[in-house]
């Protein structure tokens, strides 16, 4: 199993080239940061984790940009979105991003994706979120082809354009692994359908021997469909040396422990309580 971290990289926190060094000197193997392009003030749309929305939500840079700074600040740490809000974001432009970031970084970049949770967000971006799964998957495919075709177009519902020329390609070949972020009644179909990875979270020790039925029979599902082992990442791994033996029986291959938003004390503070459950340690 391999081990890496979550942040909120906000302005006034520890910064984020500072983070990915300290990560990577601890022997973490990555670095994912979330992406709220801003928080609507009607705030109708409950926070998933309950009572108030964290400040962290609304304070927060952009996740390329955030990435691009620990990305030069860093030599072997893979670093990603977790995640990246899809349908908030023109496809041609985010996989121009992706792509760019990585090549400079030399194929370290983790592309973790998601249709989100705050409606009035999405729709301020011009997406009905009703339908937000099918743009989610639709601009997802339409940027695979741009990285993986000199002469890339798509026609679909939600996303279309003709053949377009977009370089550079991502270092990593066909593309950064694509990881698909939810916990819903069917994100297993999307990450069979679009995805390298799964991305879920959520999962303690109430849920975890549940989420090892859905993680068998995702992995069912993949061998009938002729895919080998989907990897699992775990976004917000509890860090309980018990509870992560369990998460590595039901498959997860990979636990994101989470960071505080906080001055650079708080944040090495906690990274070095991870770095305690970590086998090398």
């Amino acid at each position: 199993m391999q081990f890496g971290l979550l942040m909120f990289p906000t302005h006034d926190a520890l910064d984020p080239a500072t983070v990915a060094r300290e990560a990577e000197a601890r022997g973490f193997e990555s670095l994912v940061f979330p992406e709220h392009t801003h928080i609507p003030t009607s705030r109708r749309s409950p926070y998933p984790g309950g009572g108030e929305l964290p400040r962290r939500y609304s304070h927060t840079y952009d996740p390329f940009v955030a990435l691009t700074a620990a990305a030069c600040a860093t030599e072997r740490l893979k670093i990603g979105t977790g995640v990246c809000l899809v349908i908030e974001r023109d496809p041609i432009t985010t996989a121009k991003e992706v792509a760019s970031l990585d090549h400079l970084s030399g194929g370290r970049f983790l592309f973790g994706v998601g249709a989100g949770w705050n409606r009035e967000e999405m729709a301020n971006h011009g997406t009905d979120p009703r339908v937000r799964m099918a743009v989610l998957g639709e601009r997802v495919r339409a940027m695979k082809e741009i990285w993986t075709a000199d002469e890339a177009e798509f026609h679909g519902e939600h996303v279309d354009f003709e053949p377009i020329w977009s370089w550079p390609k991502p270092a990593q070949r066909p593309h950064p692994p694509v990881l698909v972020g939810g916990m819903g009644p069917t994100v297993e179909d999307r990450v069979l359908e679009y995805g390298d990875e799964w991305l879920p979270q959520r999962v303690d020790a109430g849920n975890v021997d549940e989420f090892a039925e859905r993680a068998r029979a995702l992995q069912q599902r993949a061998a009938d469909a002729g895919r080998g082992t989907i990897p699992m990442t775990l976004f917000g791994a509890e860090p309980d040396a018990d509870l992560i033996e369990r998460y590595a029986e039901a498959g997860i291959t990979r636990c994101l422990f989470s960071l505080p938003s906080k001055e650079r004390d708080a944040v090495l503070r906690a990274m070095d309580r991870y770095t305690a459950l970590m086998p090398s340690s």
